[in-house]
């Protein structure tokens, strides 16, 4: 792979970008988890070769789970990446100064994604792109140790990274959604014990009669716990709820997208503004979903963002109707 990348890099120009597109194995467990191998050595033969990573997409080519990928060694999904030839004049940088950069570059990369859509499931794929531009453009990054780093490690950091940013986003969330995220993330839906609720929602700013009182979740006998989706309330309004919270609006959704796109996007439309606050939530706990291998949960949040174009049409449409003449009865 080194020598057919230097081979790359001897014809590149430099006002034209080198498109690579990778199809990636991956072996799939019997858990369905997706293990890649080769992407870190592809990578750095890439960086060797002097060729600077600009930006990757990830596609899904293939279906998970079919039968021939079980148990065997399968494609995974493919990846297109844009190079270009590191300038001669790149210098170095430590690594203090590569997270430094990452931390100023990542959140916008973040949100561009995320505006276009993009799964939560392919988000920490999607990143590299942004992520590997960062350190690309150095002639070399330098450890603490005087050695150079290599791609596996910027790879761990840009991760890392990702989940600052991801975890920041809280702050634009409601108090009790920000309780039951935290929660989440330890818990999940199963109950924990009261007093360390109460610890977590006076952090958060709120408290465990807040939370019952939104309707998110309940204390008793001394544990907590959040209600799942199938015992929230059948008859929530998002308008007339008194206290309405963000995590509300994500669930229900949810369970609407279950059901049909028409409802969900009827719903959708009912939440204005508030429905984009329930999309960036989402990811979130797709993430924290993953992170805990709770699958089931993880797909329904990505299933969501996945469906989202469509949903927002049918919102639009639902406005439209709304809005449009209403024929009065002829007396």
């Amino acid at each position: 792979m080194a020598e057919f990348m230097s081979e790359v890099s001897a014809g590149a120009r430099a006002d034209v970008p080198t498109t690579v597109y990778y199809a990636y194995k991956a072996t799939e467990t019997n858990e369905g988890e997706i293990r890649t191998t080769g992407w870190d050595t592809f990578l750095q033969a890439i960086l060797d070769a002097g060729l600077q990573v600009t930006a990757t997409w990830p596609m899904r080519t293939e279906r998970p789970g079919r039968m021939l990928s079980v148990g065997t060694n399968a494609l995974a999904s493919s990846i297109a990446l844009a190079c270009r030839p590191r300038l001669e004049s790149a210098t170095m940088a430590t690594r203090g100064e590569f997270i430094a950069a990452l931390r100023r570059e990542m959140p916008e990369a973040v949100r561009l994604l995320q505006s276009g859509n993009i799964a939560p499931v392919d988000m920490a794929q999607s990143t590299i792109g942004p992520g590997v531009k960062v350190f690309s453009r150095y002639a070399r990054v330098v450890e603490a140790d005087g050695s150079s780093m290599r791609v596996s490690a910027a790879l761990s950091i840009i991760n890392d990274v990702l989940g600052e940013v991801l975890d920041g986003e809280q702050a634009e969330l409601d108090r009790d959604t920000r309780f039951a995220l935290t929660w989440f993330a330890e818990h999940g839906y199963g109950p924990g014990s009261a007093g360390d609720a109460e610890s977590v929602a006076k952090a958060k700013n709120t408290s465990l009669d807040g939370i019952s009182e939104s309707g998110i979740g309940e204390a008793r006998a001394g544990k907590f716990r959040l209600y799942e989706r199938s015992e929230l309330d059948a008859d929530w309004s998002p308008t007339e709820d008194d206290r309405f919270t963000v995590w509300e609006a994500l669930q229900y959704l949810v369970a609407a997208l279950e059901q049909s796109e028409s409802e969900a996007a009827d719903l959708l439309h009912t939440l204005g503004g508030n429905g984009d606050r329930a999309r960036q939530l989402a990811y979130l706990l797709y993430q924290k979903a993953n992170d805990q291998g709770w699958a089931a949960e993880a797909n329904a949040y990505n299933s969501l963002i996945t469906a989202w174009p469509s949903l927002r049409e049918g919102a639009l449409a639902a406005a439209a109707r709304s809005a449009g003449p209403s024929q009065q009865q002829l007396l």
